[in-house]
């Protein structure tokens, strides 16, 4: 039975160390280029030759409070500190701040934030998301690893939130919200629609019967593509917009430019 004692031991020093990624109470030795820092984040920031540390190579870490170096485990073989009040021996990781409510995902290979119960693995996706989305959204196999088409950055072990397109492709929640502000209503890898337009698609309705085209133009037809249903079709020209006639939407292309009168 653990005394009162060795509870504040482990619990010594708690939250009050670590760096701007992780409060914890350890540093690590990086396996690449064996040298010190506070997280392997930091590490990749840090080095002019932007070589990364593979989470699970790590093998060494130092005691923050001692100052010891040991292999890799929750307490200081030394001072008995808990080195992290999360820990996880798979990905050599410590964190201190367990209200992000840390869990390990063995499909994923790496610990995630949020609370297991609230999330689950999608095998054809690779990745892990909201159960909220579960039989509710648009698989596409390894959504997850690439970088997102807004800041580049790789999204599968992002630290930042994510969120899964009504197409099924993914971006950063924060990208998303920016693309929307700036008028961005179509994903940047398939073109699909990303919001609800059937506003929009009615004002653009109006704004084509108000338009009369020249007579020249009233009769042109060109071929178009549909981004959002895939069907190609013949319509009519218009300046304002090429509207589907299979699933209404405006977010369309021309495929065959209009023959124009001599």
């Amino acid at each position: 039975m653990e005394s009162s004692g060795d509870n504040a031991r482990l619990g010594f020093g708690k939250m009050g160390y670590g760096c701007n990624h992780y409060r914890r109470r350890c540093k690590i030795r990086a396996p690449c280029c064996n040298e010190i820092f506070p997280c392997r984040l930091c590490h990749n920031e840090s080095t002019k030759d932007r070589h990364e540390i593979c989470r699970h190579d790590v093998q060494r870490v130092i005691c923050v409070i001692c100052d010891t170096e040991q292999a890799v485990a929750q307490v200081c073989s030394n001072c008995g500190v808990n080195m992290g009040q999360y820990f996880c021996g798979v990905c050599k990781f410590y964190d201190d701040d367990i209200e992000k409510r840390q869990y390990h995902c063995n499909e994923c290979g790496i610990c995630r934030i949020g609370g297991k119960e609230n999330f689950f693995h999608c095998q054809k996706c690779g990745s892990c998301y909201s159960i909220d989305l579960r039989d509710k959204h648009v698989c596409v196999e390894n959504s997850m690893r690439h970088n997102c088409s807004i800041c580049y950055e790789y999204l599968f072990d992002s630290l930042k939130v994510t969120t899964v397109l009504k197409c099924g492709h993914t971006m950063h929640s924060q990208c998303f919200h920016e693309m929307l502000k700036h008028d961005k209503y179509s994903c940047p890898i398939c073109s699909k629609t990303v919001a609800d337009m059937s506003r929009a698609w009615r004002k653009l309705d109006e704004e084509t019967e108000a338009t009369v085209m020249p007579e020249n133009y009233r009769f042109k037809k060109v071929w178009i593509l549909c981004n959002d249903c895939n069907d190609t079709t013949e319509v009519f020209f218009h300046v304002i917009g090429q509207k589907c006639s299979h699933c209404d939407s405006y977010n369309t292309r021309v495929v065959a430019p209009p023959v124009l009168p001599r």
